[in-house]
């Protein structure tokens, strides 16, 4: 049997970089992206495009790790009647998971919960900081049990 043995970094990198590996690609699909909280402007339910991009992090990691879902918690602040908040808060879990869909994440991997003004992050003055999208990550036995 004979080995090559290639002692020179730039070398390997160069041909792995022509074989079509992408470091990038495969740093970002197998660390899950630290970012799980998405905040919205007053009465908003569009994500600008730096959350976008976060997004789509997450679309790649879980595309990578196929036994894990993600669970979209969608929050609205209290200005407003309780009917609005709630339907605000499922536009914005809506948005996230059509982001995630569209990235490749299976519809049946995405669970959605929407809870209006009921479950606030900071005091109910603080209202940009409980106008929100939160993402909890499942494992597949606990997103078949819910």
């Amino acid at each position: 049997m004979t080995v090559l043995v290639l002692d020179n970094p730039e070398l390997i990198a160069k041909a792995a970089i022509a074989a079509g590996f992408d470091p990038a690609a495969l740093e970002a699909g197998n660390k899950r992206p630290h970012r799980m909280k998405f905040h919205y402007g007053f009465n908003k339910h569009s994500l600008d495009t730096g959350d976008i991009a976060f997004l789509e992090q997450h679309a790649a990691y879980l595309r990578q790790h196929p036994s894990v879902s993600v669970r979209i918690h969608g929050h609205s602040d209290n200005f407003g009647t309780e009917d609005y908040n709630g339907f605000l808060s499922r536009l914005r879990a809506n948005a996230v998971a059509r982001i995630l869909m569209q990235e490749g994440v299976p519809e049946s991997r995405i669970l959605m919960a929407h809870w209006g003004s009921t479950r606030p992050l900071a005091t109910l003055e603080d209202h940009a900081a409980n106008r929100r999208v939160e993402l909890e990550y499942l494992t597949l036995d606990v997103a078949r049990a819910l």
